[in-house]
């Protein structure tokens, strides 16, 4: 395979190359194809057809690659490059590009993409699963950009798919799901206008004013009447007692506000008032009006990887009674170490758009994440986890709508529908 690293594994490099940010569920490829570009892709796709072996891929690790025991793995990490057109608001993405490239190629134009939380993931499979961002109430979900889409497909042929070129296949694509439909190799995305933000976070803690089953449910209030040009979520968990984590966090029940607010700064803080009335006295105040390349900042992600399972749910509406369960079941007396995310919908979000983005109706969703291993409150097996969150999402009853498919970090049917 001419341009390409072809390993075995019993060649040097195989280790690294199969490695991601999710080292949960490892992958053992019989082949493993580091891609340089799309004729790469075209001739594993083929290699893998001729002789009937699964196939999957991998960009930066964050999401599962798919059962590949034994089959072919394409690594496109080394595809990572990004051609804005500022004059078009567009960009092209490859597909091994990570979202930090993107945002720094379109901040000089004054342009942002519909990137996510973390710098670090895959731009092109994120958006693939629909792609919640941070600015998702003004602008909509990532897929809902896209404008064109460059393939192979199972039978090994380079295509472009654009809505009207094949519709079905594009919506497919983005955000359906669906079995054997190809590998995306780039795709050209909208950008919008977007230069800085009002935005940052809010961290309560028990023991302190309000705490944080008072924090979530202000948050909850706070929502109803926030503007479009406004997207935030909260994040509830117990600090773990490990020496990388702030002495005066360690242990520490919290929950963390995010806002990302795209008007000026003084209409930012006169939004926020409310919340900051109704919810008590942060432990940290991190709001501000940032320049649009500091966004990844608001979440401030984990960088190191590590193995995690986490499943998501789409949510039509969230009561004080739902907000009671979920906590009731994850917080610090819960035998399993989760982080709950809740995150507001609606908006442009809700919008129609020729993609398969499920349950555009939801109003919120909630994702549960929670680290593998043998330590103390960890799940010793994707399979407790399982279990175990699925009695979380049975105690908010009607109000779950389905599977969110971009957030299924873990073997299971979330994760093979995604």
């Amino acid at each position: 395979m001419s341009g390409s690293i072809f390993l075995t594994p019993d060649d040097p490099g195989y280790a690294a190359e199969t490695a991601g940010f999710q080292t949960g569920f490892p992958v053992r490829p019989e082949r493993v194809v580091a891609a340089r570009s799309p004729e790469d892709v075209r001739r594993a796709v083929a290699y893998a057809a001729e002789r009937g072996l699964p196939l999957a891929v991998q960009a930066t690790g964050h999401g599962l690659a798919g059962p590949v025991d034994g089959g072919v793995l394409v690594s496109t990490r080394r595809m990572d490059g990004v051609r804005v057109d500022p004059a078009a608001r567009t960009a092209r993405i490859e597909g091994g590009a990570r979202w930090g490239q993107v945002v720094a190629a379109a901040a000089p134009h004054g342009l942002a993409p519909l990137n996510g939380s973390s710098p670090g993931v895959g731009a092109v499979s994120y958006t693939l699963r629909g792609g919640l961002g941070i600015l998702g109430r003004e602008f909509g979900w990532a897929a809902d950009r896209v404008r064109s889409l460059e393939l192979v497909t199972p039978d090994g042929e380079p295509r472009t798919v654009t809505g009207a070129s094949d519709p079905e296949l594009f919506g497919r694509l983005l955000g359906g799901g669906g079995p054997a439909l190809g590998v995306v190799t780039a795709l050209e995305t909208g950008l919008v206008p977007v230069a800085r933000l009002y935005g940052g976070s809010l961290l309560f803690a028990d023991g302190e004013d309000g705490g944080v089953e008072s924090a979530v449910r202000a948050w909850r209030e706070w929502t109803a009447g926030a503007p479009e040009a406004l997207t935030s979520s909260v994040a509830v968990m117990v600090y773990p007692e490990l020496p990388f984590v702030p002495e005066h966090l360690r242990g520490r029940y919290t929950a963390s506000v995010r806002i990302a607010y795209t008007g000026t700064a003084a209409e930012g803080e006169r939004l926020v008032a409310p919340l900051r009335a109704a919810a008590g006295r942060p432990l940290a105040d991190t709001l501000r009006e940032m320049p649009y390349r500091e966004s990844h900042t608001i979440h401030s992600d984990p960088e190191t990887p590590h193995a995690y399972y986490g499943e998501g749910r789409l949510l039509g509406s969230l009561d004080p009674a739902g907000i009671g369960a979920l906590l009731k079941r994850t917080g610090p007396h819960s035998p399993l170490w989760t982080v709950v995310q809740l995150n507001h919908l609606g908006g442009a979000l809700a919008r129609p758009a020729a993609n398969g983005v499920p349950h555009r109706e939801a109003g919120y969703l909630v994702r549960l994440l929670s680290v593998l291993g043998d330590a103390p409150g960890n799940g010793t097996s994707p399979d407790q986890v399982r279990a175990r969150y699925a009695e979380v999402f049975q105690a908010l009853g009607p109000a779950v709508l389905g599977p969110a498919r971009g957030f299924a970090f873990g073997a299971g049917d979330d994760a093979a529908a995604a």
